[in-house]
């Protein structure tokens, strides 16, 4: 199996800019309302399955953590389930909110 293609925050911003990647966020839902990237989509184990029916595996996906260590396991596995172009989205949240603090959606 291929690595994991990492991506860094700057990276993810130019890609939501231009609309041009889903993003999903994996952390708890607490969290995602705290603060988010965004245009994401926060998945948990009740909304996974409908995403994965729902989607388009052929547009550039982006997973995000807290730490950009568990993004790393969802986005081989969204690999596994068809998705064409997937990402992990290098330090997470973290480094998204102290890359861009003034684009955290809550």
């Amino acid at each position: 199996m291929d690595p994991v293609k990492e991506i860094d925050a700057n990276e993810v911003k130019k890609l939501n800019e231009n609309n041009s990647a889903t993003i999903v966020d994996i952390r708890d839902p607490a969290s995602f309302q705290a603060g988010h990237i965004p245009n994401a989509i926060n998945l948990s184990d009740n909304t996974i399955e409908q995403f994965l029916i729902d989607a388009d595996k052929n547009r550039a996906l982006v997973v995000y953590c807290y730490h950009g260590i568990s993004s790393r396991g969802a986005a081989a596995y969204f690999s596994e389930q068809g998705f064409k172009e997937v990402s992990s989205m290098t330090r997470g949240f973290e480094g998204w909110s102290s890359t861009f603090p003034d684009s955290v959606k809550k």
